[in-house]
């Protein structure tokens, strides 16, 4: 039976025990929901990141399922603890939302953040957060992890030599962007819902990855154990990315345009596929890992590709670029 409740019928700690009812128990807690804080067991220095998605400038509610939202609020947040080559444990949630937003909406945002954690990175969960009103739909993370006795994986580290890797998608999400501004709005610009059956295959395929990101949280602590010198989540598009890691090691990474790629000009100005991007010494690559270029010296520009400086558009900034068409 449809369930026409919204968050404004309930009280905060009726909207609490419905969403804790739905997201499960990471392995690391110690004290879940329900005190104060959370506690969690760490064997090592805890890796903490936050990002936070609001309704506008982040998701749609016409494109974006409430499962799609909470599992996309997971997947960027797990990628970024990923991305220190750690292992991630726990998700503190902090909602904001409108006293109209359906409690139906909530519970499978809640569905979705469960499922990403189970999927992309077995043993955590969402441990605690907060709730509050709002006039937009605010979706707030902070993931931790546990570096299990490793070095974080910083982006300064790359070194002269090194091989340029990436694992995951590349320029797929970007691609699904695309489709849902191009084919999904109507005559005001105002977002419509997905009519998927006049998507083609491919089309599909990439606004699922779009929605939902498959990050390969699993290879992180892998690039790590084998002695990854820099990693970062690519979630602004792989030439502003690489040149961040390029810059923070004051090294150039020369990528090579046949190996980025069906749409290489797509992989490097797209975003939001958080492939992990990380450097290697030679010879030490680790599978699921595929090589894209290699680390030089220093030169006037941080990135190239086949050896010239790459004049695209490089990638995602939300304070220069934001005009609307920002992540679904």
């Amino acid at each position: 039976m449809h369930d026409d409740t919204t968050v404004g019928d309930l009280t905060e700690g009726e909207i609490l025990r419905r969403i804790a009812a739905r997201t499960g128990r990471a392995q690391a807690t110690l004290v879940g929901p329900g005190d104060d804080a959370a506690v969690i067991r760490t064997t090592d220095s805890v890796v903490a990141t936050t990002d936070t998605l609001i309704e506008g400038p982040d998701f749609r509610r016409a494109w974006s399922s409430g499962y799609d939202l909470g599992w996309k609020a997971a997947a960027v947040n797990l990628a970024d603890v990923a991305a220190m080559g750690a292992r991630p444990t726990a998700l503190l949630v902090a909602l904001a939302m409108p006293n109209d937003t359906p409690i139906a909406y909530v519970e499978r945002l809640a569905d979705g953040l469960r499922d990403a954690c189970d999927a992309l990175a077995p043993g955590s969960a969402v441990v605690g957060g907060d709730l509050t009103q709002s006039a937009s739909l605010t979706v707030a993370v902070t993931a931790l992890g546990d570096s299990e006795g490793r070095d974080p994986v910083l982006r300064s580290g790359a070194r002269e030599g090194d091989v340029v890797a990436i694992a995951g998608e590349m320029g797929v999400a970007a691609r699904g962007l695309g489709v849902l501004f191009d084919r999904f709005r109507d005559a005001d610009g105002e977002a419509v819902p997905v009519r998927v059956a006049e998507l083609g295959e491919s089309e599909r395929a990439a606004v699922d990855l779009q929605l939902r990101p498959q990050p390969p949280i699993g290879l992180g602590p892998v690039a790590a154990q084998v002695g990854a010198t820099a990693m970062l989540d690519v979630s602004d598009g792989l030439a502003l990315d690489a040149a961040r890691l390029a810059d923070a090691s004051g090294v150039t990474v020369d990528l090579i345009w046949g190996e980025l790629g069906s749409d290489p000009d797509l992989a490097l100005r797209g975003g939001e596929d958080h492939a992990l991007l990380a450097t290697f010494a030679p010879g030490v690559l680790p599978p699921g890992f595929r090589e894209i270029g290699v680390v030089v010296a220093r030169s006037t520009d941080p990135v190239l590709v086949d050896g010239a400086p790459y004049a695209g558009r490089t990638g995602w900034d939300p304070y220069r670029d934001w005009d609307g068409r920002a992540g679904a």
